[in-house]
């Protein structure tokens, strides 16, 4: 397993700091993983550039880079994932 060095680690938490949401597209190397679509908010980025998730179904897998397929949520993405807000008279 390879070390990363202090750049990388510092590129990992600058692009994706705490509070992030993340969507999940592929996780194929994990027994158990995330099921694509799946989102989440970005807990931090530990010394091994995982990034530590807090997924919205309760799991805390975190994603490896380069490894995992995985995006930043837009904000166009979150505002077409709330359901519709109809006022009933």
């Amino acid at each position: 397993m390879r070390i990363p060095s202090s750049k990388e680690i510092e590129y990992y938490r600058s692009r994706y700091p705490a509070g992030t949401r993340i969507c999940c597209d592929c996780m194929s190397d994990d027994p158990r993983p995330i099921p694509p679509g799946t989102m989440g908010t970005v807990v931090g980025v530990d010394d091994m550039c995982s990034i530590m998730m807090k997924w919205d179904n309760g799991s805390s897998l975190s994603l490896v880079p380069g490894t995992d397929s995985f995006h930043i949520i837009t904000q166009e993405e979150t505002i077409s994932e709330e359901p519709d807000m109809e006022m009933q008279l």
